[in-house]
Order: C-alpha cells, then sequence, then structure tokens
C-alpha cells in the first residue's frame, strides 16, 4: 500500500510532465512540493524501487504504466471532490483546493462513485481542469489557447485557471475572472499586463497571472 505522501509525487509528476511533455527534473518536483531536492531523490528512489517511476540519469524522473495509473487515479478523486465541494457543500471554487488535497487518499471507489452519480459524471472541476473518467484513461485536455496569446479585440470565454497558489484564485475571483466567464481583451501592454472588460469592467491582470488562464473564442462556443 503507497503512502499518501507517495501518492502525492507521483500525482506532482503526472501534472508536471502533462505540462511540459518531458522528463520531469527533481528540482522541479521539489519546488512544486516545496520540498528539497535531497528529499525529492530520496522519495524517487523508493518510487523507483516499487517500480512506479524510472528515473535517467541528468534528465529527469518519468511515470511507468504503473505509477501513471495511480496518479490518475488520485487525480480523479481530487478533481470530483473539488467538484462536489462546489456543487454541493457551496464552498467557492477559489477554497477547494486544499480541501480536495487532504481528501483525495480516503475516499473510497463506491464512494468516488456516488460522487460522479451525483454531479452527472462532470467533465472538468471548478477550475476547469479535466476529470479523468472511471477507466483512468489519461484525461484529454480541451481547453483552448492561453490569455497570454489572445490579441486585443478578442472576445473569450474562460475555460480554465491553472492553480498555483490561493491568493491567485482570490485575485481573478475578485476581477471576475472565473471559468465560464465572458472577456474582451481591451489591451496588452509592452511589458505584458493584459486588460480586459468583463462582467466587473476593466481589469488588468500580470503576465505572470495572465498565463494561468486558457481561453475559447466565444465564436467556436456559438458554432
Amino acid at each position: 500500500m503507497l503512502s499518501d505522501v507517495m501518492e502525492d509525487y507521483l500525482k506532482t509528476i503526472y501534472v508536471l510532465h502533462q505540462k511540459t511533455g518531458s522528463q520531469v527534473a527533481t528540482s522541479a518536483i521539489a519546488d512544486r512540493m516545496n520540498v528539497t531536492s535531497p528529499t525529492v531523490t530520496s522519495m524517487v528512489d523508493k518510487l523507483e524501487e516499487r517500480g512506479l517511476v524510472e528515473r535517467e540519469k541528468y534528465k529527469g524522473v518519468e511515470l511507468t504504466p504503473e505509477g501513471e495509473t495511480v496518479a490518475i487515479e488520485v487525480l480523479r478523486h481530487h478533481r470530483l471532490i473539488e467538484a462536489y465541494l462546489a456543487s454541493e457543500l457551496d464552498y467557492d471554487w477559489t477554497d477547494v483546493h486544499e480541501e480536495a488535497d487532504r481528501l483525495e487518499h480516503y475516499i473510497s471507489e463506491r464512494f468516488e462513485k456516488r460522487i460522479a452519480e451525483l454531479l452527472g459524471d462532470p467533465r472538468v472541476d471548478p477550475h476547469g481542469d479535466p476529470i479523468p473518467t472511471a477507466d483512468l484513461s489519461p484525461p484529454q485536455d480541451e481547453a483552448g489557447q492561453r490569455l497570454i496569446d489572445c490579441d486585443v479585440g478578442d472576445h473569450v470565454v474562460i475555460k480554465r485557471v491553472r492553480h498555483r497558489t490561493e491568493e491567485e484564485l482570490r485575485y481573478l475571483s475578485e476581477a471576475g475572472v472565473t471559468p465560464g466567464s465572458e472577456v474582451e481583451i481591451r489591451e496588452i501592454a509592452p511589458f505584458g499586463m493584459i486588460t480586459v472588460d468583463g462582467e466587473n469592467g476593466h481589469q488588468s491582470l500580470p503576465e505572470e497571472i495572465a498565463q494561468l488562464i486558457r481561453v475559447t473564442p466565444v465564436a467556436e462556443l456559438v458554432q
């Protein structure tokens, strides 16, 4: 049986790999999990002994098929719990991540199935992240382009906001830039600040915040 920490590492490696498409550096894992590189190295050794990861010196770590299955299952638990908290317990979408982090290791398969049935097998969580299906196939990311790649005048709907910190999510929530909301790109400053016009009026978003947001043109939704 795997420990909660082992499952956290596998999930982290999976998420980081999805972003880069390549082997994951131990330094990236350390940054993501807020631990030291020697701590990561020690855990990777344990996961490698169990056949859950493979490591290539100077290149990084990747999951084995068995490790990927575990990671996807934990991710499914996490995102279903987030959806349940927001839909049924009236949690704000900015507050569900940490609760799901605590609960994802402990729910049974029966409980997971009941949540999915209750929610109608949702495809995404409150942040717009895809929820893996019950067969644990790798989730398909259908969210479109990054907000920072849009042009002035583009009218888009927010499809996904990648979670990094609660403070960043609250910043976007207060600005009215949330999954499902529509905005128009009004200005792109040379230094990266993007101004959008949404339900809360003009909002200026720093580049490091805007790069977390994925959008789809409104015209594509109408077709």
